[in-house]
């Protein structure tokens, strides 16, 4: 692992260079380090053994929330509590297990966004699958369950939260300039539901807590989309997006339209498209 004084310019010189993780150890205060993704979020983290030589590692805080100045200091107090036979890593874990809901989906953005839960195919969870989980936490989760404590749920509190999004109790006008509102339906509950036991499922395996209580719980059907344009809609597309070209509506937007038309991928993955990731020699496009 690469060593060097942890300062502004170092960490802003540091990446992940292509691999899943890695971690830049300070070169004066021993255990201190801070970690890089691939996405580009560093978090500073101190590393230890405890009494019982067991390691462990605990984050002090996301790079750009805190200086590296405010990091520093934290870690010396952090070990400066393994000297004196404590263990920081226990202290925050068992404060975890009281955790409330809305605690509970803090704790995950947080782990996930560091890197320190794994989804599909073991691999950090992406950045916009992470922002779909805060905003169905933020605008159903939190208001109808976040101050429960999170291992006293039931499935029928769970399940009666579903039906609640269903209904449309949480909706609400979407901020942030979008418009329209987030009105909730069988769609959006089944997500929310499964956002929710997909958290408590990893606390679980985190040891937050001893039993994933609401594990059973069921999910409203929905309705599977398996509509597709027909080839005379396919036509009239075409029409649509020429005299939109002919007009200067916005170049940008038409190409994700095309893009997507011709080659079926998500409309996040159009929109975040970069050259670099265009290989026209070989006719394929390769997603970091």
């Amino acid at each position: 692992m690469p060593t060097a004084k942890i300062n502004k310019r170092s960490v802003d010189a540091f990446s992940a260079d292509g691999q899943p993780q890695a971690v830049l150890w300070d070169s004066e205060i021993r255990g201190f380090g801070v970690r890089a993704l691939p996405s580009g979020l560093k978090t500073f983290i101190v590393q230890y053994r405890n009494a019982e030589g067991i390691k462990r590692r605990i984050n002090l805080g996301r790079y750009g929330v805190i200086t590296v100045e405010r990091a520093r200091d934290l870690a010396k107090i952090k070990l400066g509590e393994v000297a004196s036979g404590e263990d920081p890593a226990l202290a925050v874990h068992e404060a975890r297990k009281g955790m409330t809901v809305a605690q509970m989906c803090d704790w995950y953005l947080t782990e996930a966004r560091a890197g320190n839960i794994l989804g599909r195919k073991n691999r950090p969870i992406k950045e916009s699958s992470l922002k779909m989980d805060e905003s169905r936490i933020n605008t159903h989760i939190k208001p109808l369950l976040g101050k429960r404590h999170a291992k006293h749920l039931t499935i029928a509190e769970v399940e009666q939260m579903q039906s609640d999004v269903r209904d449309g109790k949480t909706a609400k006008a979407r901020g942030g300039g979008r418009g329209g509102k987030a009105a909730g339906g069988p769609g959006v509950a089944a997500r929310c539901l499964g956002t929710l036991q997909a958290i408590l499922g990893h606390a679980k395996h985190k040891g937050l807590l001893t039993e994933h209580p609401t594990r059973g719980a069921k999910k409203l059907a929905t309705n599977k989309k398996t509509r597709r344009l027909s080839s005379a809609e396919i036509i009239a597309l075409g029409k649509a997006m020429a005299y939109a070209e002919r007009n200067g509506e916005n170049l940008t937007a038409l190409a994700v339209v095309r893009l997507l038309a011709l080659t079926g991928f998500r409309r996040e993955e159009g929109q975040a498209m970069k050259r670099a990731w265009v290989h026209a020699e070989g006719g394929f496009i390769a997603f970091p």
